[in-house]
């Protein structure tokens, strides 16, 4: 690593990307990331005009050889993870309030998209960031605070939150805390299932908000 920068992705078909969000990372080196509008719009970023007329996702290849489109049918693509054994791939889509499923191909392309779960409920909030416990449940940002599903798409309940959720980590030396960003405050609240994660933290942990 020496500072470099390299662009893997920044148009398609000659067209400038809407504003890439979320990414999510296949252990062969694989890319997946999808690519909302938010970033152009005045609230979120940089009022620009758009110049795709769909939002998608799309993969890198291993290495960053080769970008490709996978699904351009979203009305706000957003978080993104993978299921344990890699063989799904869950992606949400804000304007719609619910969660896809796709089955993830030997060659990296995506198949059988269907909607597997959907974020319902009172209080601020939509689908946005995205993590998948050492169980297989999906937690998802959603109406209210964080949603938790199991792995056949039934939800155990929603992490409540009183302030508008966007996206959270598992943390802590036992990957048992969700520290969470949500509108003006950073939080963070105790899990009994810890993360899949590999890696740790060199930070401090979050003090108990």
């Amino acid at each position: 690593m020496n500072g470099d920068i390299t662009v893997l992705a920044s148009k398609y078909a000659g067209k400038e990307l809407n504003s890439p969000n979320d990414l999510v990372v296949k252990s062969d080196g694989t890319i997946y990331f999808s690519d909302p509008t938010y970033g152009r719009d005045d609230y979120y970023g940089t009022p620009r005009p758009l110049q795709l007329d769909f939002r998608g996702v799309y993969r890198v290849a291993p290495g960053g050889n080769s970008f490709s489109l996978l699904i351009d049918d979203f009305g706000q693509p957003n978080g993104l993870c993978f299921s344990l054994d890699e063989k799904l791939l869950y992606v949400n889509d804000t304007d719609r309030q619910h969660i896809h499923l796709f089955e993830v191909l030997a060659d990296g392309n995506l198949a059988n998209g269907r909607v597997w779960a959907q974020t319902t409920g009172e209080g601020a909030g939509a689908p946005d960031g995205m993590k998948i416990d050492c169980a297989g449940n999906i937690y998802c940002c959603g109406p209210g605070g964080i949603h938790v599903f199991a792995p056949d798409a039934t939800c155990l309940g929603v992490i409540r939150m009183p302030e508008h959720t966007t996206n959270f980590c598992f943390g802590d030396d036992d990957l048992r805390s969700l520290c969470i960003t949500a509108s003006t405050s950073i939080y963070r609240s105790r899990v009994n299932t810890p993360s899949v994660a590999q890696y740790r933290s060199s930070a401090e942990p979050l003090s108990s908000l």
